[in-house]
C-alpha cells in the first residue's frame, strides 16, 4: 500500500465550530485515493458546505477535497501518494509539462470553488506535507498572517490584463529617385527604408508601452490593489505580438464597471487589450510558507 502525503489547496476562515478543536473531515488520514485517475483528468467541482467545509469536491488525483480546521482556520487538503508527490519523485515529474497542467487544472477547480462561496488565500502548486499535524502547525505560526491576507480580499476578486503591442504595418514605400548624379545606389536605398521601417516600429512599441504605463496608472486608482506581473514569453501567451503589461487588480465588485470602463479607454492606437477573470484573488494572497512551500513531501 502506497504512502501518502497531505496536499494543501487553500486557507479560509472557519465561519462556523470551535476554533481550536482542530477537526478534519469525514475522510480519515491514511484511506488515500486507491483508485486516482490520471493526474491529467478534470477535478470534478462540488460545493463548499457551510462552516468552510466541502462537499462533493474532488481535487488532484480525483481524491476528496476535505477541510482540517483549526486556530479558527481551515486548510482544505486531500491525499496524494508520496511515490508521485515525495521530493524525489516529484522532482522529475514536474518536467513532464502535461502531468504539470493536469495538477495545476485541478488545483484550480478546488481554488474557484472555494472562492465562490467567500474568502480564499490559495497556497502554491504542490504544497504537500507529511502529515495533520504539519499542516495543524503552519496553521498555529501564521495565523495572523493568513488572517490578514483572508480580511484584505473577502468580497473582493482579481481580474487579469494583458496588453500586447499590435504590429504595424511597415511603411509605404517611397518613390525611387531617377538614375543620375546624386541619386543613392540601390544598396543603399534599401538600407534607408530599412532604418526608417524600424524606426517605424520602434515608435509604435514605445508608444504602446507609455500607454501600458498610464492604463496601469488608471487601473490601480479603481482597484484595491495592482500588481505586475512579468511578461509572458510568447509560447505561454499564444501569442506573437510584444506584451507591455501583465497586471492583476483587486477589484469590489460594485466597481468592476467603472473598472472595465477604463480598460476600454485605452484600447487601439497601437495596443491590443485583454481582460480575463474575474478569479480567486491568486496574485495578492501570495504567503511565503519558508520550509514549507511547495516543493514536494519531505
Amino acid at each position: 500500500m502506497s504512502e501518502y502525503g497531505i496536499y494543501l489547496y487553500a486557507v479560509t476562515p472557519d465561519a462556523g465550530g470551535d476554533a481550536t478543536a482542530g477537526t478534519t473531515g469525514d475522510a480519515g488520514p491514511g484511506t488515500g485515493p486507491e483508485t486516482a485517475p490520471a493526474a491529467g483528468e478534470d477535478a470534478t467541482a462540488g460545493t463548499t458546505a457551510p462552516g468552510g467545509g466541502t462537499s462533493g469536491l474532488h481535487g488532484v488525483l480525483g481524491g476528496p477535497v476535505r477541510p482540517i480546521r483549526h486556530a479558527g482556520l481551515v486548510a482544505h487538503v486531500g491525499e496524494v501518494p508520496l511515490d508521485q508527490f515525495g521530493e524525489g519523485p516529484l522532482r522529475r515529474l514536474l518536467e513532464d509539462l502535461d502531468w504539470v497542467e493536469g495538477v495545476a487544472r485541478a488545483h484550480h477547480h478546488v481554488v474557484e470553488a472555494l472562492a465562490a462561496a467567500g474568502p480564499v488565500a490559495p497556497v502554491r502548486l504542490v504544497t504537500v506535507y507529511t502529515g495533520e499535524d504539519q499542516v495543524r502547525d503552519l496553521l498555529d505560526r501564521r495565523r495572523d498572517d493568513f488572517a490578514d491576507l483572508l480580511a484584505r480580499v473577502a468580497g473582493r476578486h482579481e481580474w487579469g490584463v494583458k496588453a500586447y503591442v499590435t504590429r504595424a504595418a511597415p511603411p509605404a514605400p517611397t518613390a525611387e529617385p531617377a538614375p543620375g548624379r546624386g541619386s543613392t545606389s540601390p544598396g543603399t536605398a534599401y538600407l534607408q527604408r530599412r532604418k526608417a521601417s524600424l524606426r517605424s516600429r520602434e515608435d509604435v512599441w514605445r508608444a504602446a508601452a507609455e500607454r501600458a504605463e498610464r492604463l496601469h496608472a488608471a487601473l490601480g486608482e479603481i482597484a484595491v490593489a495592482g500588481r505586475r506581473h512579468r511578461p509572458q514569453d510568447p509560447q505561454l501567451s499564444g501569442r506573437n505580438d510584444v506584451m507591455v503589461l501583465n497586471g492583476a487588480y483587486l477589484v469590489d465588485p460594485d466597481r468592476d464597471g467603472e473598472f472595465a470602463a477604463a480598460l476600454d479607454a485605452f484600447r487601439g492606437e497601437g495596443m491590443d487589450v485583454e481582460l480575463t477573470g474575474p478569479w480567486a484573488p491568486y496574485s495578492f494572497t501570495s504567503l511565503d510558507l519558508g520550509s514549507d512551500r511547495g516543493g514536494g513531501a519531505r
